[in-house]
């Protein structure tokens, strides 16, 4: 009989009623193993695959770091010091290659773009409202002012715009907050505190006093707070407009009114805002850790930190260029037509912001070109090129205000950049080739040398980034090129090409190249350069979490990181509360301790309208009284020729002058015999002031 097959089988179980029964057939017992030998051991369980330790990843990270410590400051002779610092980064360059060729180092893999044909649908209606507002809008931005009308139909054309491109419908959805208590947004939440406490730590020492920017600036304030709404403040060679309004809002929001501690707590604001858009840029580039190192590397830095706590625009360039950047990337990645839109409206809006920004409408164009070039179907370099135009048409609705006073008023407007950029000021140095290659050369090598000797702003002529920091920035900057050259990926390059685009503003300081580099020029290159910094940092732990066994290697990994970030966050806190604060200290005039004075003297036998300081060459701006003392609409200044004026103004008086004045000390003992001399001893070297009270 022949052998039923599995159909039978199954046959006789679906049809059991015909009584046909077929049965599987028994499996054969296995043959008896032979017996084993008696001196044979037992087998030993199987252990978990152990690998090398990553020696070339920790060779090369011990160089670079060993070369970054060597650039420290002081340098009593740089020449040396120098080239001991080149071999030690040549040699750490050589291991990183070796450990990425031998998969102990490597950055985080790009995930995946998403390649979709855009149709380029629209709604025609909405885009027709659009530019009919806008224009409108334009018509009416006239006399340098914000008006509830042009104001409203300027941003209801904006709104019309990003409508009738924006694909799928515009909707507001309320936030689930019970989904963002996980524990990577609790980490991520713990990093923000830490990051906070660097910012707004010790904001009345750092900085201590103001300087003649900041009483400009408040001025500008103080328009707007009569209510001068302007588009453009044109005092002080022109400001845009967005800090003004920042700075008012702040001085009614936490009543801190027109002074110098509204102007710090505006822009450590601001210098906050950028922090989320580097996180989220560095989660799209490497993951959700890279997002969360570029977070707390940025924040806790000594150059983002000081730029922020100057009072002025500076940190509004990092601020507008982070979010530009990030729905730039993730539009060209995702192929998503909206991202463009936010990336144009972030565009437009740094231009009335700092006006180094100026040069982002170049950086967001050579992304657009580094990308096509790397893309083989025509089709998607076409749509890349018709997404740059959406970006560039949102952007230009966003400037319409400033084109339409910039076309009034365009030598307001370009004045100083013109003069740092040509010779409208002053003639050139030397030939502008050689300015520009070795202003180029003074930016790029800011990071790990000398980020120039402006004082205001910087610790002249010590690297821009902390001894942990400049070393990850050289090796990851060796990391992504070897990425590049094996994966052609057009972010990588449009990585490395960012960061001396973004110094571009510094670099074209032509005319004036001592004052390259500087860190409020180069604000926003702190976007690529810690996303670089975090890349290197995710893949160091990456390639020693995978060496030794499991648990080993994380132990190494996380415990090399996290004395990284010690170190990061020890030197940083040194160098900004420390550091910058005693050198600024004794660099600033006081203008607080005279202040001080002059309302301690209004509180006991005198008047606040009886108090005065004598100007004196390269001495305190007067003007800085009015906000120290709280009196802004008070003039403290009394020039020497109108001090007899004085004689008629019955009771006490106060002069402050500068110990060098004698001049005007020997008229005031001839006018007020009976006047009395004390010097004020002030608690930064060489700052003292003479006070000569008349009783």
């Amino acid at each position: 009989m022949q052998e039923p097959s599995v159909l039978d089988y199954v046959k006789s179980k679906i049809y059991f009623w015909r009584g046909e029964k077929v049965d599987l057939p028994e499996a054969p017992e296995p043959a008896p193993l032979p017996p084993s030998e008696p001196d044979e051991e037992p087998a030993a369980p199987v252990e978990a695959e152990r690998r090398p330790l990553a020696w070339r990843t920790l060779a090369a990270l011990a160089l670079a770091l060993a070369a970054q410590r060597i650039l420290e400051p002081p340098h009593e002779n740089p020449a040396p010091i120098i080239f001991m610092a080149s071999i030690l980064f040549a040699s750490a360059i050589g291991f990183v290659i070796l450990a990425y060729l031998r998969g102990e180092w490597r950055l985080p893999d790009l995930s995946p773009e998403r390649t979709a044909f855009d149709p380029l649908t629209y709604r025609p209606w909405l885009i027709l409202g659009s530019l009919v507002l806008s224009v409108t809008a334009f018509g009416l931005f006239t006399h340098n002012l914000f008006t509830w009308l042009n104001v409203s139909l300027w941003l209801a054309g904006l709104f019309l715009f990003a409508w009738g491109f924006w694909l799928g419908k515009i909707t507001f959805k309320r936030p689930d907050f019970r989904s963002l208590l996980t524990p990577w947004n609790g980490l991520v939440l713990l990093a923000a505190l830490v990051v906070v406490y660097y910012r707004v730590y010790d904001l009345t020492g750092v900085l201590s006093e103001p300087f003649s920017d900041h009483i400009e600036k408040l001025y500008d304030v103080r328009d707007v707070l009569d209510g001068a709404t302007y588009i453009f403040f044109p005092r002080n060679t022109g400001r845009e407009f967005i800090q003004m309004y920042v700075t008012a809002a702040v001085a009614k929001l936490f009543g801190t009114g027109l002074s110098f501690m509204s102007l710090k707590i505006g822009t450590v604001i601001i210098g906050l805002g950028a922090l989320p858009f580097i996180y989220l840029l560095g989660r799209e580039i490497g993951g959700k850790r890279v997002g969360l190192f570029a977070l707390l590397l940025a924040g806790i830095a000594y150059w983002p930190n000081v730029i922020s706590r100057v009072g002025l625009r500076f940190p509004l360039y990092p601020l507008f260029a982070a979010p530009t950047l990030y729905y730039l990337v993730r539009g060209l990645r995702r192929s998503n037509r909206n991202d463009f839109i936010l990336s144009g409206i972030f565009l437009g809006l740094g231009l009335h912001g700092y006006s180094s920004f100026r040069f982002m409408p170049f950086v967001v164009v050579i992304a657009i070109l580094v990308y096509a070039l790397h893309q083989k179907d025509k089709e998607a370099r076409q749509q890349a090129f018709t997404w740059l135009v959406i970006s560039t048409i949102a952007a230009f609705i966003v400037f319409l205000p400033l084109l339409r006073y910039t076309l009034e008023n365009p030598e307001s407007v370009f004045y100083r950049a013109m003069t740092r950029l040509t010779d409208a000021e002053k003639p050139l140095p030397g030939p502008v080739f050689l300015i520009f290659l070795q202003n180029l050369w003074n930016a790029l090598t800011m990071f790990q040398w000398s980020n120039g000797s402006i004082w205001v702003h910087s610790i002249p002529n010590r690297p821009a980034l902390d001894v942990v920091s400049g070393a990850l920035l050289v090796l990851g900057v060796v990391l992504v090129i070897l990425r590049y050259a094996r994966q052609r990926n057009w972010l990588d390059l449009f990585l490395l090409l960012s960061i001396p685009l973004l110094l571009m503003p510094s670099i074209l300081s032509l005319a004036f190249p001592n004052e390259n580099p500087s860190l409020n020029r180069t604000g926003g290159a702190i976007v690529p350069v810690f996303i670089i910094v975090a890349m290197a940092l995710d893949g160091l732990v990456t390639g020693l979490g995978s060496s030794l066994n499991r648990r080993r290697g994380q132990l190494l990994a996380w415990g090399v990181a996290g004395l990284l970030l010690v170190l990061s966050a020890t030197q940083n806190y040194r160098l900004v509360f420390d550091v910058f604060k005693t050198q600024f200290t004794n660099n600033a005039w006081n203008s607080s301790e005279m202040a001080a004075q002059i309302n301690l003297f209004a509180e006991t036998d005198g008047s606040i309208t009886q108090a005065w300081i004598v100007p004196y060459p390269f001495w305190v701006d007067t003007r800085l009284l009015s906000t120290q003392t709280g009196y802004f609409e008070q003039d403290f200044t009394m020039w020497p020729e109108n001090i007899p004026d004085t004689l008629s103004i019955p009771g006490p008086k106060l002069f402050l002058l500068k110990p060098e004045d004698t001049e005007t000390l020997a008229l005031l003992q001839s006018l007020y015999p009976q006047g009395t001399i004390n010097r004020y001893p002030s608690r930064s070297p060489g700052r003292d002031f003479l006070m000569f009270r008349v009783p």
